[in-house]
């Protein structure tokens, strides 16, 4: 028998999992690594942590399944999206940290961009908004503040890439310096119309081709394994950023299906089909995949903190010894009592996107609990994710019939229910929770023909627990008046 390895490298840990032809994950293997927080509003990580904690578990997974390299298919790569690297070309080596996706440094640029009157430009070409979220203005960044970047990088000495492109090089010894379709789509640098790189958006940017990887699909052969003795040969099939991968793990494959899920942020996306749909909610256009030459699209909603408010529960603040302790922990109060908690720690985005927002705890009394803290974070949670449900179905013209939810979080029964609640239609998980390491195997294993069509895999997909609305209509509505409330008073608050 052969199988698949999915290498899912997160924003606070790396994962491999293998895959049998089932979809069923029959090993996996999971390690976290340091967050760096060098200044406020800023997030960074080790590249070389990246890439050891990646080595490190796709080696243990594939000896917990006791399988040789010779029995795997093919590998399918996903990844945090948007976090940015720059390195030597010659030598490997990074030139700085990585920029995490959540960091907002780059706040200032993208003003003095709006200010300049390139947004309307941005977002037509490339589906996104000007924020510090996406890589394009993290690149530019490292140009200007890394000592002889700007010069080398112009001479063709230095390689930039988002974390996929960065595992590619690692896992080839350098032969391999590309990314795929949908991490190329959250650069700020690439024009969905063409498929490709933007010369004017480079130019304004200041950014020089060179640096940039090669663009290719999410499903076809990219090279083999070269750096990891025990998995050397073993093909690399599949690239896709996480949340892409989750959509197509989840069996989103027609349009108006979504998906939604709870990781450190959380991420809708609504499959739109072949054409792009531009949105008036402040959404994202962005790709859902490219396999061959057919490219289909999506709307993405991003929440920046999700399942990370539960670690700042636990890391900053102290009230749970693990992460799973806040499902009991919240469950010793009936209610929030009046507490609502905007976790807005680096600004928020859709449908928002206010940079200058900061986290607020508001209704706090002399009654207040952790207890009470505890189901206000949760809460917060359900509440972000219900503010995209409505904009994304404001911008579709539809109303779902369901939301497909994946990820660490989905594992708190009283969190998915508070979702169905909120968003009073049904909350669908998945009996395989891992949906974004799947959809990583999906795309590898359609690329070898491990699997021989999108049907095929589509009649895998079982749900595990379907969540239907119980509270009172009327309760749930109070509820969204004073979050809305609590959300209007972190906005702008680093602005003074």
């Amino acid at each position: 028998m052969s199988y698949l390895l999915a290498l899912d490298q997160g924003t606070t840990s790396s994962r491999a999992v293998i895959f049998d032809r089932r979809g069923r994950a029959r090993a996996q293997a999971q390690q976290e690594f340091t967050q760096y927080f060098p200044k406020p509003g800023w997030v960074e990580h080790e590249p070389e942590d990246i890439w050891e904690t990646t080595r490190r578990t796709a080696i243990a997974a594939v000896a917990d399944a006791n399988l040789t390299g010779a029995q795997i298919a093919a590998i399918g790569l996903t990844n945090q999206r948007e976090t940015t690297l720059l390195w030597d070309r010659a030598t490997g080596k990074p030139l700085a940290r990585a920029i995490v996706w959540q960091d907002r440094r780059t706040a200032g640029m993208c003003a003095r961009l709006k200010k300049a009157g390139h947004e309307v430009l941005f977002r037509r070409k490339t589906g996104l908004l000007l924020d510090p979220y996406f890589s394009g203005t993290k690149l530019a960044w490292l140009l200007d503040h890394v000592p002889g970047a700007r010069r080398r990088a112009g001479r063709g000495a230095l390689a930039f890439g988002t974390v996929d492109a960065w595992l590619l090089w690692k896992l080839t010894d350098g032969r391999i310096h590309a990314t795929d379709a949908t991490n190329a789509s959250r650069t700020l640098l690439y024009n969905l119309c063409t498929g490709g790189w933007d010369e004017e958006l480079l130019e304004i940017l200041r950014i020089p081709r060179t640096v940039l990887p090669e663009i290719r699909s999410c499903s076809e052969v990219y090279g083999e394994v070269s750096s990891i003795p025990a998995l050397r040969g073993v093909r690399i099939a599949g690239v896709a950023g996480d949340q892409h991968a989750a959509l197509f793990g989840q069996g989103c494959f027609r349009p108006g299906m979504a998906k939604n899920t709870y990781g450190t942020g959380c991420f809708m996306l609504l499959n739109t089909g072949a054409k792009p749909v531009a949105s008036k909610h402040q959404l994202l256009t962005t790709l859902a995949w490219k396999i061959g030459e057919r490219t289909e699209y999506a709307l993405e909603g991003s929440v920046f903190i999700g399942g990370a408010v539960v670690q700042w529960l636990r890391d900053g603040l102290g009230v749970i010894a693990r992460s799973g302790d806040v499902e009991e922990l919240a469950a010793r109060v009936p209610d929030n009592g009046g507490v609502y908690l905007v976790p807005a720690f680096t600004g928020l985005g859709a449908p928002h996107w206010d940079a200058e927002a900061r986290g607020v705890i508001v209704g706090i009394t002399r009654g207040t609990t952790a207890a009470h803290v505890a189901r206000a974070a949760l809460e917060s949670i359900s509440y972000q994710v219900a503010d995209l449900i409505a904009a994304m179905e404001a911008d579709a013209g539809l109303k779902l019939r369901e939301l497909r939810v994946d990820g660490g979080a989905t594992v708190n029964a009283g969190l998915l229910q508070f979702q169905s609640d909120l968003l009073r239609r049904a909350v669908v998980r998945p009996r395989v929770a891992e949906t974004t390491a799947l959809g990583a195997a999906f795309f590898a294993g359609l690329a070898v023909g491990y699997w021989k069509s999108r049907d095929e895999i589509a009649a895998l997909w079982r749900a595990d627990r379907t969540f239907r609305p119980k509270a009172a209509a009327a309760a749930v509505a109070r509820g969204q008046r004073d979050w809305r409330r609590a959300v209007d008073r972190a906005k702008g608050w680093a602005a003074g």
